[in-house]
């Protein structure tokens, strides 16, 4: 008869098989147990026909990994730490020194960060390119080019650029490319299917941290893709890299994504309204959601995007040039409902101010407004609610 310490973790019971309920099941490990020797000896971490050790996978990432990978019309999946985890892995599967990476000048800056930093002290070299331009594109690929990163919408300023064109540049130079999918969620296009013409991107990076988690409260991220090499290559520095998820993140993933279409529609909506709205304001010189008419890309979105008629709930807004600086932080501080912090796809509203000379290279897409640029992302409260914060704040200035 063993001893009560060794019973309570050595018990004999086992629940009946065959529950089920709305939520998969939590499991939570570490290590994993084997049969035998030879069940161990046989077992392969690169595939989902079973388990080796908690990084390479539990029932419970492996559901959030093919549920994420339908949503984006992908076949394989691999969950990381974060958003620019993602990216990172990306950028480390696929580029070597002496290697070169083009990245375009409104991408997520983090992003422009990595090249600047570890890229660069591993001898990668990075290019900026303006993405509403292919020419552009296609005059900056070189023989040292390996990986291309492509946006939808671009960071912060929000144009939208022809995928489709960008896209086949590097098809027929045989570079990889690799979506921040964020924006898009999946939702507003498929990213390799563009418009169903079999053809997209080679892999999709997605900030879980957003529109699937949609509470503010999660730090995630995924690289998808359909090409088994290049999956295999991303599992390798996946595992080399040591890159593992909290099982309680993933219990969170697994239970907000059912709802994120609803969601990201309701997002859409009230910031569509809101855009609207501040485009009439005489305060405002432009506002940049790609929806509107005005704004840079929109026919681009209505090409890739018109099917699903989805717009995420993100907007900027460049203010007049006679407002300065000071002036344009007062409207952010004065604001009640929308809370100052980065990030978006969570229930609150949120804005930040931006200083778009830091953030642009002039000699590559050069800025058209002179005025300060202030950045949104819609959250769930009314849009009358919201409206009346705005109209409030600016009235502050």
């Amino acid at each position: 008869m063993s001893k009560p310490s060794t019973t309570l973790i050595h018990h004999p019971y086992k629940p009946p098989a065959n529950f089920a309920a709305p939520q998969p099941g939590i499991y939570k490990a570490s290590t994993v147990f084997f049969a035998d020797v030879a069940a161990m000896r046989a077992r392969d971490w690169k595939t989902k026909a079973g388990y080796t050790y908690g990084l390479h996978g539990t029932p419970t990432t492996f559901t959030l990994e093919e549920r994420l990978a339908t949503l984006e019309g992908g076949t394989e999946c691999l969950l990381v730490p974060s958003g620019l985890a993602a990216i990172s892995l990306v950028a480390f599967a696929f580029l070597k020194s002496g290697d070169e990476v083009l990245i375009p000048d409104n991408a997520y800056g983090p992003n422009k960060a990595l090249a600047t930093g570890e890229l660069a002290n591993f001898g990668i070299t990075h290019r900026m390119y303006d993405a509403m331009n292919p020419a552009d594109l296609q005059a900056k690929l070189s023989d040292r080019t390996r990986l291309v990163w492509v946006e939808a919408a671009g960071s912060v300023t929000m144009e939208f650029p022809d995928l489709p064109a960008l896209v086949d540049v590097c098809r027929a130079r045989g570079v990889v490319t690799a979506l921040d999918n964020t924006w898009g969620a999946g939702l507003a296009f498929a990213p390799f299917d563009f418009n169903g013409s079999g053809q997209g991107v080679d892999i999709s990076v997605h900030a879980l941290t957003k529109y699937p988690s949609g509470g503010g409260d999660v730090l995630m991220g995924s690289v998808i893709t359909r090409d088994e090499r290049l999956h295999r290559a991303l599992k390798l520095t996946h595992m080399r890299m040591g890159f593992g998820v909290g099982v309680g993140d993933v219990e969170t993933l697994l239970r907000s994504l059912p709802s994120i279409g609803l969601r990201y529609a309701a997002h859409d909506r009230t910031a569509r309204e809101l855009a609207r709205w501040l485009s009439g304001r005489e305060e405002i010189a432009q506002v940049l959601h790609p929806a509107l008419e005005e704004s840079p890309g929109h026919t681009n979105w209505r090409a890739l995007c018109g099917e699903t008629d989805l717009a995420a709930g993100l907007f900027s807004v460049v203010f007049d040039a006679r407002y300065s600086t000071e002036q344009v932080d007062r409207f952010c501080d004065s604001l009640n409902l929308f809370r100052l912090g980065y990030s978006w796809g969570g229930p609150v509203s949120l804005v930040v101010p931006y200083d778009i000379g830091l953030m642009r290279d002039a000699n590559v897409a050069p800025w058209p407004h002179k005025g300060t640029l202030v950045r949104f992302s819609i959250g769930l409260e009314d849009v009358e609610d919201l409206r009346a914060d705005l109209q409030q704040a600016l009235l502050q200035m």
